[in-house]
C-alpha cells in the first residue's frame, strides 16, 4: 500500500519543479522517515481512533500511520481528516486514500478538506484559546507542514498572534494549531526544522509548546542534506513527539540521532534529564546528541547570571554597507574612521586595513553609523557550516587605533560592550575572549543553536561567570603571548575543571 503511494510520489515529482514546490513551501516525507514516525506514537487503547494529517500532501504519513495501525492494534474504525490546499496533489491524495479504503479490512473513514489548514479552522486561533469555542480534536497528528515564511500581515499570522513574533514561517503555524487541535493525551508527531528551539522569534511558539505539552521524543539528523529524498532542503530539519498534557511532569527526554532518513534500524539513543533540555528562563530546548554533550550544558549551567547582569552586552554591528555606500571610502581621509568586517578578525586580533579592496572607511557626518572608539569583543555573526567553529571573535583594542575618536562596525558582525557606556577594562575583553573562543562555550552553542547565525540575543541569556572570574581568566591569557583556542581551553580547565 505505503510502495504504491511511494510511486505516485516519484510520478508526481517528475512533473512538477523543485521552483513551483518551493513556492508554496511542499516537501515531500520519504517512505523510511514516514514508517519512522508512525512508529514513535503510542497507540490508543481504543475501538475508533481519529487522525489528523495537516498539509496531507498525497498521504505518504498517513498510510504509514495507517498501516500501523492495521497491523499492529486491534482498532475497528479509522477516522481520517487531511488537509491539503493544492487542488492538483488532493486529487492524488484522493486517489491514494480511496486505494487504501480497498485494501483494508477495518472500517476506514477520510475527509479531505481542499483549503487552508489554518485559515479554514472553525474560529480564529486566538479566540479558541481563550474562549470556550470547541475545535476540532484528534487523537493522533501527524505532519510534515510546509516550510515557508509569511508576512506578520498574512491571514495566517494575523489569525495566530499569540505564537507569532516578527514575520513567522508557517511550519510553526502549522504546529500550534495542530496542538489546539490535538485531543488531551493525545499524541503528535511532526517533521520540523530545528530552528524553533532558541531565539526571540520562536519564544512565544516554545511557551504555548511547552505549556501545553510534554516532549516525549526528538529525534536528529546528522546529515542536513540527507532528510528528503530528491530535495533541496537546507534547513536542519528533528522529528518531534509531543503529549498533550500539561500536567504531567516528565523526568526525561529520549533523544535519537541517526546519519539520513534511510538508516533509521542504527540508531543513537540518549536518555536526557527533561530540565537540561529545556530551559525555564528562557523555554530554549538544547539539542543534545551524546553524553559529552550533557557535561557541557552542566558546567555553563552551573552559572546563574547573563552579559546584562554583570553590565554587559552583544549588539549587531552599526553598518550595512550595502544599504550606506554614500557614506563609505576605500581610502583614510578627514572625517573617516575604520569600518570593521569579519574580514579584519585574525586569530583572536584585529588586522586593519587589510589587502582587499572593500570600502574601508565610514564618514562621521553619518552619526547612526558610528561609535565610540573603545574596547570591544568582536564576534562574527555568521559562519560557513563546514567551518569547525561556530563562535569565532577577536578583541579589539581601541589603544591600537588611538588616533580616533570613533569607529565603525559592520553588521554581520556582533560585538559585545558595556551597558553604561563605560570602557571596558583590557582583562573583562581578554575574558570574554578566553570565555567565546573556548572549545566549552562554542559547544554550547551549537547544542543551543543549530544554525550558522551567532544570535545576539541568545549571547544575552547564556549563563557566565561572575564578572571578576572573568578577569581573573583574562589576567591570565595576558600573561602569556598566545590566543589560540588550546590556550583558552587550558585556561578555563584551571577554572571549570577538565571533563
Amino acid at each position: 500500500m505505503l510502495d504504491k503511494i511511494i510511486n505516485k510520489t516519484d510520478d508526481y515529482l517528475a512533473t512538477k519543479s523543485k521552483t513551483e514546490r518551493k513556492k508554496i513551501g511542499q516537501f515531500f516525507t520519504s517512505k523510511e522517515t514516514a514508517v519512522f514516525m508512525a512508529s514513535l506514537f503510542d497507540i490508543p487503547l481504543r475501538a475508533s481512533i481519529s487522525i489528523c494529517d495537516p498539509g496531507a500532501g498525497i498521504g505518504i504519513l498517513s498510510a504509514a500511520l495507517i498501516e500501523r495501525l492495521v497491523n499492529e492494534s486491534n482498532v475497528e474504525e479509522i477516522n481520517l481528516v487531511c488537509y491539503e490546499n493544492d487542488a492538483e496533489t488532493a486529487q492524488i491524495l484522493e486517489e491514494n486514500l480511496s486505494l487504501i479504503s480497498k485494501q483494508i479490512a477495518i472500517n476506514f473513514k477520510y475527509e479531505i478538506v481542499i483549503s487552508n489548514y489554518i485559515t479554514s479552522q472553525n474560529a480564529n486561533f486566538n479566540k479558541i484559546r481563550c474562549s470556550d469555542h470547541i475545535c476540532r480534536e484528534f487523537d493522533l497528528i501527524i505532519g510534515n507542514p510546509p516550510y515557508q515564511k509569511v508576512s506578520k500581515d498574512a491571514q495566517e499570522a494575523l489569525q495566530m498572534k499569540e505564537v507569532c513574533y516578527g514575520a513567522p514561517n508557517l511550519y510553526f503555524l502549522f504546529a500550534s494549531m495542530s496542538i489546539l487541535n490535538l485531543k488531551n493525551n493525545g499524541e503528535m508527531v511532526y517533521i520540523i526544522p530545528r530552528s524553533w528551539t532558541s531565539g526571540a522569534y520562536f519564544k512565544s511558539f516554545r511557551r504555548f509548546l511547552l505549556d501545553s505539552c510534554c516532549i516525549k521524543q526528538m529525534h536528529l539528523f546528522i546529515s542536513r542534506d540527507k532528510v528528503f529524498d530528491k530535495e533541496e532542503v537546507l534547513q536542519e530539519t528533528m522529528i518531534i513527539r509531543l503529549k498533550k498534557d500539561s500536567s504531567i511532569k516528565m523526568d526525561s527526554i529520549l533523544i535519537t540521532t541517526s546519519h539520513n532518513n534511510h538508516d533509521f534500524k542504527n540508531l543513537t539513543k540518549l536518555i536526557v534529564p527533561y530540565s537540561l533540555v529545556v530551559s525555564e528562563k528562557e523555554m530554549y530546548v538544547y539539542l543534545i546528541t551524546r553524553e559529552s554533550e550533557i557535561k557541557v550544558l552542566e558546567k555553563v549551567h552551573k552559572y546563574s547570571q547573563t552579559l546584562p547582569e554583570i553590565g554587559l552586552k552583544m549588539k549587531t554591528g552599526l553598518t550595512v554597507d550595502f544599504r550606506n555606500k554614500e557614506y563609505l571610502f576605500e581610502h583614510p581621509g578627514d572625517s573617516l574612521v575604520p569600518l570593521f568586517y569579519s574580514q579584519n578578525m585574525k586569530s583572536g586580533r584585529i588586522v586593519f586595513p587589510n589587502n582587499e579592496k572593500i570600502l574601508q572607511y565610514v564618514t562621521t557626518d553619518k552619526m547612526g553609523l558610528i561609535q565610540i572608539n573603545q574596547n570591544y569583543l568582536f564576534v562574527k555573526r555568521f559562519t560557513a557550516k563546514e567551518e569547525k567553529r561556530r563562535l569565532q571573535c577577536a578583541m579589539y583594542i581601541a589603544e591600537d587605533f588611538s588616533e580616533y575618536n570613533y569607529i565603525s562596525t559592520q553588521n554581520k558582525i556582533n560585538f559585545i560592550t558595556t551597558i553604561d557606556g563605560s570602557t571596558m577594562s583590557r582583562e573583562l575583553l581578554a575574558g570574554l575572549y578566553v570565555l567565546f573562543n573556548s572549545s566549552l562555550y562554542d559547544s554550547y552553542y551549537r547544542i543551543l543553536n543549530g544554525s550558522t547565525q551567532v544570535n545576539s540575543t541568545e549571547i544575552n541569556n547564556i549563563a557566565v561567570p561572575e564578572r571578576e572570574l572573568i578577569e581573573k581568566l583574562g589576567l591570565c591569557l595576558l600573561s602569556g603571548d598566545l590566543t589560540t583556542t588550546e590556550k583558552c581551553n587550558e585556561i578555563m580547565e584551571m577554572f571549570y575543571g577538565k571533563d
